[in-house]
């Protein structure tokens, strides 16, 4: 590896402001991908600790988080912000390591989402608010925006970090209080963030972490007649469970699920933009991204020639340690996943599709799950690997004809979460972007994010938005009050 690593400490649950060990005594190992190495040993959540940690977070809410001035939880979550930032070589380290992915997204890219995250919402702490409406001279009506209460938040192994500040920062802005699962495979950065947010002042309860296995703590979390809302990003198969399991207690539940998101090029786009776009929209963060631009549907007339020019750049994209700094494409999450994702490649090819650039498993000094940058050519929109989301660095180039075309194929999918554009006509910009069938379009972009901006999805991508003054109401509830004046 690039660097002599210190060793990184056992997690340990975060429930009632402590670090605590699983009631059972239970834990599991994290594994670096990269190097197939063990990280360390982490607590496993139990039901046992889920109730623990339902408990303690009703107790914060109503108690000492519910007394607490908006102006100083937004103190508190500016300074967990600072944190991040100060702790930032270790988050990224930390998340290097469980993830794959390469130090120079998690570093220069993740770190400052998180922060931003709750900087951003630090703000809107003093700005939720109800309405006074004059009905009736008589009669004093108005609304209270109050909090949902007790949140579940259970994120994905993609974006560990990212996820926490996504859900954490505007749940306790509107005056939440939560418990967080991450993702089995990817512990540490939730663990750590959540220790820092303890140093920022959070009080004990507010804000709960449990790391576990899906089907035990995050089923848990999901039945809990204690938990008021549930927040979930991960896979669409997943979200479906969660909820109809969310229907038995009629919990409050957002959905950003999977994605196949089609990436559009018009011919008279800037075509060296929308290469480096096509490219940065399928290869960064090795492909394991909800909103990659995988489908890449090019007009027919400029398909052959963009297609060389894209596996031409996809060569040069050779896997490499992640801990490198210059390393642009890292390990996938797991070995599953790998064999999961060339498992696609082999059916691509065998549906007909061509392969121009990688499509092999090509491991770091013997070991690792990586997998070269992939792009596949001449393929039907009906087949496997434009229809089925395969989170990994595989691109599916899908040839249209004209506007309406490229419309009805983007939005041919069972999915509808992102999608991109790229042309120099503004009014076309504007109508393929009203036309599209997706939560978020980039036109002439793609993969860009903002705290400011919502993010969710529509169709099988699921509902709700994170993010944005939009993801607020999903962590409120109006309550409407009358006043007889006479």
């Amino acid at each position: 590896m690039s660097e002599t690593l210190a060793p990184v400490k056992p997690g340990r649950l975060i429930i009632n402001g402590e670090a605590v060990d699983a009631a059972s005594g239970a834990t599991f190992t994290t594994t670096n991908p990269a190097t197939e190495e063990v990280i360390t040993t982490v607590a496993e959540a139990g039901a046992e600790d889920v109730d623990r940690a339902v408990k303690a977070a009703r107790a914060a809410l109503d108690g000492p988080w519910a007394k607490m001035k908006p102006i100083d939880r937004s103190r508190v979550l500016w300074k967990l912000g600072d944190l991040v930032l100060q702790n930032a070589d270790e988050i990224a380290r930390l998340e290097t390591l469980d993830n794959g992915k390469p130090i120079f997204e998690s570093r220069l890219v993740d770190i400052d989402m998180v922060a931003r995250c709750f900087h951003y919402f630090s703000g809107w702490a003093t700005k939720i608010s109800g309405d006074t409406t004059n009905l009736n001279p008589s009669v004093f009506t108005y609304t209270l925006r109050e909090p949902v209460g007790v949140v579940g938040a259970i994120i994905p192994w993609n974006f560990p970090m990212i996820m926490v500040g996504w859900k954490a920062a505007p749940a306790l802005a509107a005056g939440n209080t939560i418990v967080l699962k991450p993702a089995e495979l990817t512990p540490l950065t939730a663990i750590r963030i959540g220790e820092l947010a303890l140093e920022a002042g959070l009080p004990a309860g507010v804000l709960n972490v449990l790391p576990g296995k899906g089907r035990v703590a995050g089923e848990a979390i999901v039945k809990h007649p204690g938990v008021d809302k549930i927040s979930f990003t991960g896979s669409t198969e997943v979200g479906q469970h969660l909820m109809r399991t969310a229907a038995d207690t009629l919990k409050k539940i957002t959905l950003e699920l999977g994605g196949k998101s089609p990436n559009i090029v018009f011919a008279d786009a800037d075509l060296d933009a929308a290469l480096k776009g096509a490219t940065a929209g399928i290869f960064y963060g090795k492909g394991e991204v909800c909103a990659a631009g995988s489908r890449l549907l090019v007009e027919r007339s400029i398909y052959d020639d963009f297609v060389t020019r894209l596996a031409e750049r996809a060569k040069k994209m050779a896997p490499s340690d992640p801990l490198d700094p210059k390393t642009r494409l890292g390990s996938l999450v797991s070995k599953q996943q790998m064999e999961k994702v060339l498992g696609y490649v082999e059916t691509g090819v065998q549906e007909g599709a061509q392969l121009v650039a990688g499509g092999k498993a090509q491991p770091v000094n013997g070991k690792g799950a990586f997998v070269q940058a992939t792009v596949l050519a001449g393929v039907d929109n009906r087949m496997k690997v434009a229809q089925e989301e395969i989170f990994g660095p595989v691109l599916a180039v899908i040839p249209f004809d004209g506007v309406d075309d490229a419309v009805a194929k983007a939005n041919d999918v069972f999915y509808g979460l992102a999608s991109g554009v790229w042309t120099r006509d503004v009014k076309k910009a504007h109508t393929v972007a009203r036309r599209l069938a997706a939560g978020t379009v980039w036109v002439n972009m793609y993969n860009f994010y903002d705290p400011a901006m919502p993010f969710g999805g529509v169709k099988g991508s699921g509902f709700g938005r994170d993010l944005g003054e939009a993801c607020l109401h999903e962590y409120t509830q109006v309550k409407s009050v009358w006043l007889n004046l006479e």
